[in-house]
């Protein structure tokens, strides 16, 4: 069996990581670390001390009413997806312990398709 890292526990839900093939468990938020404790197999977990997280990346969707996953990018350079039924609480929980600017945004559809195109047009005006 893992010991946890956390002494105290803010928060627990369901969820599911994205490393590899999908895999489902809980994830425990508290004040020592990040932890995902996969259903099926104990070994398979995921501790991530606050010290290690560098960043936190959310991806949202209807300008943030819905939010599909986030990840946890760590000083490594490792990311961790994740997805649970409320991110919202996850993320207002990981919020207490990582500063407000480590926590990130992802581009939306619209903003990826513009740079693209921008950068298509740069190339192109370029080469003249």
């Amino acid at each position: 069996m893992v010991e946890s890292l956390n002494t105290k526990v803010d928060f627990t839900e369901k969820a599911t990581s994205f490393m590899g093939l999908g895999s489902y468990g809980h994830i425990m938020i508290g004040d020592h670390a990040f932890e995902f404790y996969d259903d099926r197999d104990v070994n398979r977990n995921i501790q991530i001390p606050w010290e290690a997280v560098d960043y936190v990346i959310a991806s949202k969707l209807f300008k943030g009413r819905k939010i599909p996953r986030f990840a946890i990018r760590t000083t490594k350079g490792v990311d961790y997806s994740f997805a649970t039924k409320e991110p919202h609480r996850a993320l207002r929980a990981i919020r207490e312990y990582i500063p407000a600017d480590h926590i990130l945004w992802s581009l939306s559809f619209f903003q990826v398709l513009s740079r693209g195109v921008q950068s298509l047009w740069r190339k192109i005006t370029h080469k003249k």
